[in-house]
């Protein structure tokens, strides 16, 4: 049974900008009401992303948070229930990406990386189930954005792709433990938006999709696509999606 997504509720994190703010609007393009979770993102974005949500003639609310602490989450999950008083779909997009070799990790660095990119998802899917199965009648979805780390080895990225591995991880024991009511699934994007922070030109860019059995990169619209399929599919849990023009065959 497909799901309509019209008034249903949806807490994406780190959605003011990059492939977050496309999945927080591609679900409120589909009628959902969005929460919009952001960190260090300026005013300016954050207002920018609310707007284009709400031109799609729905409820936007955006609430400032550092998910990396307990303290964090919950004051997220309190403008929840304030605003909303329910959640139907939790996208948990927020990540950290920093290049790094293994031998070259810091001990600060590890920490912080897994209490944003693991910690915080963990956080997020027991208190967002805690709200779904509050609801009349009690159900969700959690949909957890991985990484190409959580395919196999990615040295020069060793404590994301870690992270993004034991989210992979995550997804799964979840969605063993939170059915029938509530179901979790991943998305593995690949090359969908250049790195920030490093400039890149439009050759380069398409340099990096070529080598795919799709020959080209994608977009955060293709994500957030195959995050609203997984949202509105009934039957899907513990289920992974590549988006990333075949990438995880090579």
């Amino acid at each position: 049974m497909q799901i309509d997504l019209t008034e249903q509720v949806a807490l994406v994190t780190g959605s003011a900008h990059r492939v977050g703010r496309a999945i927080a609007v591609e679900l409120a393009r589909r009628g959902a009401h969005i929460m919009v979770h952001y960190h260090a993102s300026t005013p300016e974005t954050v207002r920018d992303t609310l707007q284009e949500i709400k031109s799609m003639g729905v409820d936007a609310f955006a609430v400032q948070a550092d998910i990396s602490s307990a303290q964090g989450v919950e004051d997220v999950f309190t403008a929840v229930r304030e605003h909303f008083g329910r959640l139907d779909i939790l996208v948990n997009s927020a990540s950290l990406f920093q290049k790094r070799r293994l031998l070259d990790v810091s001990l600060e660095e590890w920490e912080q990386t897994l209490a944003v990119n693991l910690t915080a998802p963990f956080l997020c899917t027991q208190a967002a189930a805690a709200v779904m199965r509050r609801s009349d009648p009690p159900g969700g979805v959690i949909i957890n954005i991985c990484d190409k780390g959580a395919d196999g080895p990615w040295p020069e990225y060793a404590h994301h792709g870690v992270s993004k591995a034991a989210l992979l991880a995550l997804t799964q024991v979840s969605a063993a433990s939170l059915g029938p009511d509530i179901r979790v699934n991943a998305v593995i994007p690949g090359p969908v938006m250049k790195p920030s922070g490093r400039p890149m030109t439009e050759e380069e860019w398409e340099r990096i999709g070529a080598p795919l059995p799709l020959a080209r990169t994608g977009t955060p619209e293709d994500v957030a696509r195959a995050v609203a399929y997984l949202a509105s599919e009934s039957f899907i849990t513990g289920a992974v999606i590549h988006v990333n023009g075949g990438e995880h065959l090579i």
